[in-house]
């Protein structure tokens, strides 16, 4: 019997664009600080780990210790923000949708797999009309693990009905690259998303600079696995 086919993405830095409205709502939590704003350019390879570790990344810049619960407060402060305004400027990354018609049409099934919280997760892609892409959509709170753990990722494919021995990963960063590893799958990684380390030194499995690129990496990679090599 052949598995179902599966494409798990990351989603801040893969799918969408989001650097502009996270750090719009870091350096709202920031102002109220009396702090001066994080520049959307340098603050982007903040993102990929949570709001609570974007929080601390913004007052690291700034030379600022706060109290755990301070941080708690800014973290609460900084959702409530970020969920009110999630899709002010976030857009998908251009060829994206085009991408997953390709993909959708050679029978393949999508999930997300992202350290975002899942309720946020889904707002943002109800928002730009992507959620009914996606068998799965699953946050770092889903099943109380975060990336790199495999268990996020091998449970996110089960939700979406595939077989992980069937699954290629998409991401941007570390965490992605490591749970795919973790995991024994492939991964491909993007270059025009969110990473403090460039994702070709991540070394995975594939690299593509756009989205049209998608399709063909994911043939590639079967026809790798096919010919098991």
């Amino acid at each position: 019997m052949t598995l179902p086919r599966t494409v798990v993405f990351d989603l801040d830095g893969t799918l969408v664009d989001t650097a502009p409205d996270l750090i719009a709502a870091l350096n709202y939590v920031l102002d109220r600080e009396g702090m001066p704003p994080v520049p959307l350019k340098s603050a982007r390879n903040m993102i990929g780990a949570g709001a609570r570790k974007l929080i601390e990344r913004g007052l690291e810049v700034e030379g600022r210790v706060m109290s755990v619960s301070d941080v708690d407060r800014l973290t609460r402060d900084f959702i409530d923000y970020y969920a009110a305004h999630i899709a002010d400027e976030s857009r998908p990354f251009e060829g994206l949708e085009a991408a997953l018609d390709d993909l959708a049409a050679q029978g393949y099934l999508f999930a997300v797999c992202t350290n975002k919280l899942e309720w946020l997760s889904k707002r943002l892609l109800d928002e730009l009309g992507l959620s009914p892409r996606f068998a799965a959509i699953c946050g770092a709170d889903t099943f109380g693990v975060a990336k790199p753990d495999p268990v996020i990722l091998q449970q996110t494919v089960a939700r979406a009905g595939g077989h992980i021995r069937a699954t290629i990963m998409v991401g941007d960063a570390g965490p992605d690259v490591g749970v795919a590893r973790r995991a024994g799958i492939p991964v491909i990684g993007v270059e025009f998303g969110y990473t403090d380390v460039p994702i070709a030194e991540l070394k995975p499995d594939r690299l593509i600079g756009h989205m049209r690129d998608l399709p063909d990496a994911v043939h590639s990679l079967r026809q790798t696995a096919s010919s098991g090599t």
